[in-house]
């Protein structure tokens, strides 16, 4: 099985929407967001009526519309997030020092956001991810990651107009 992953994406459509559309060519199975749409214009472009990959999502630090992102992202909710797919455990918070020692007790990846910093390591026996930003207003980079379930080992893509 294969994941797109995906965070910070702070309303900026256009590397946005290559990112959507990288995952739909990928043809991926699900999308994980962690967080920082920031308006719910910007989310109706992974709304389950305009994307038909499933998606779970959380909230980040940035989405103050909240409201209106639970009426676009009806699955939206506050990390941290536990779910199973794929037959892995997978825990996602928006920032990792969020989390404690028991929210990811036996997950086999944690997915966060928050730093704008790719992160792609082992540590204790877990993939840890944050696929960088999106949007890429600090690094000048739009990044977004694929995580395969089988091997659990994820690659981080810079997606190009």
């Amino acid at each position: 099985m294969r994941v797109g992953v995906i965070s910070d994406t702070h309303d900026r459509l256009p590397t946005f929407q290559r990112a959507v559309a990288l995952f739909r060519r990928l043809r991926v199975d699900a999308i994980l967001h962690a967080g920082d749409y920031v308006a719910p214009f910007a989310a109706k472009l992974i709304a389950p009526d305009a994307l038909s990959i499933p998606l779970h999502c959380i909230y980040g630090n940035n989405d103050g519309e909240r409201a209106g992102l639970k009426q676009v992202l009806p699955n939206i909710v506050d990390g941290p997030l536990r779910l199973e797919l794929g037959g892995r455990t997978i825990v996602m918070h928006h920032f990792i020092d969020w989390l404690k020692p028991a929210d990811t007790a036996g997950a086999d990846v944690v997915i966060t956001g928050h730093t704008h910093e790719v992160v792609n390591e082992q540590r204790d026996g877990q993939l840890i991810l944050n696929p960088g930003e999106c949007c890429g207003w600090l690094t000048e980079r739009c990044t977004v990651a694929t995580l395969d379930l089988d091997t659990l080992k994820a690659e981080v893509v810079e997606v190009h107009g």
